[in-house]
């Protein structure tokens, strides 16, 4: 009967150890929730101020990124204001290089005009020296006038005025030479020989094209042709020549053979007589 309640007080002190245990964890669950719970309102305490490592470890990124992205943007911006200046320098001396070139290419056709000018005005002083038409001669011409006893006189006269000024050296010596053989009675039949069949005075007076320079344009066979027109040029003796109309003057016009490059100079009154013809082809 003794050991009985010595029994009972051994369970009843491990209850009590027990229950101890259990409010000691409870406790200490308890405090680690709060701890817990102090931290992250620490934290969020040091966000707000700025000072969380956390934070400040991800804005240094972020800030680091932001300047990288700002010196690519320079450079290219640098790149591009570089290339735009290259570009600008580039067709500034184009332009002046054209503007060069085109200022000695206008000096050049106007040399090359002048030039065809005064060659034209020689040719006109030797017909007139010639043909005895110059206009500081007149008073000689009346007295021509005055002593008109042979009648071949005026008729070669009237000939030759409508080409004053439009034939060739060679043209006009042919022509004086056929003159003189007319005025023999002894040669009759030289004009008939072919070296002076293109010349005979017979085909001066008869032109069958309207041929006429106006405003840096011919006029002839009712069409206009321009500087750089591409034409057929037809010669008496059926040649058939590729050319291209590289000036046009006063009283003739200049072309350029295709094939070779050679120029050649038409008068006005090889086309009215027909020695020469022309037509228009395409450009191509």
């Amino acid at each position: 009967g003794f050991s009985e309640p010595k029994s009972y007080t051994e369970d009843a002190s491990e209850t009590d150890l027990a229950k101890h245990d259990e409010e000691d964890y409870v406790e200490m669950k308890e405090q680690m929730y709060q701890d817990k719970l102090a931290s992250l309102k620490r934290q969020l305490q040091q966000l707000q101020e700025g000072t969380l490592q956390e934070y400040q470890k991800r804005m240094k990124k972020l800030d680091q990124q932001y300047k990288e992205r700002i010196r690519n943007a320079e450079l290219f911006l640098q790149l591009e204001t570089e290339q735009v200046e290259r570009n600008y320098i580039k067709e500034k001396k184009a332009a002046v290089k054209e503007f060069e070139d085109k200022k000695v290419e206008l000096k050049e056709n106007l040399i090359a005009e002048l030039e065809e000018k005064k060659k034209m005005i020689e040719n006109e002083k030797l017909t007139m020296e010639l043909t005895g038409d110059s206009m500081e001669v007149k008073p000689i011409m009346t007295r021509k006038l005055r002593r008109r006893p042979n009648d071949p006189v005026p008729i070669p006269d009237k000939r030759r005025k409508p080409l004053n000024y439009l034939l060739t050296d060679e043209q006009i010596m042919e022509d004086l030479r056929t003159l003189n053989k007319l005025k023999s009675p002894k040669r009759p039949a030289s004009p008939s020989s072919p070296e002076h069949l293109p010349a005979t005075p017979a085909e001066s007076p008869a032109q069958r094209f309207e041929a006429r320079i106006e405003d840096g344009k011919l006029y002839y066979d009712k069409r206009w042709y321009h500087k750089s027109q591409a034409i057929y040029l037809e010669s008496k003796d059926n040649q058939k020549l590729s050319c291209v109309i590289s000036s046009v003057g006063a009283n003739e016009i200049w072309v350029r053979k295709t094939s070779d490059s050679t120029k050649m100079r038409i008068y006005l009154g090889q086309l009215q007589r027909g020695l020469f013809v022309i037509r228009r082809r395409s450009a191509a």
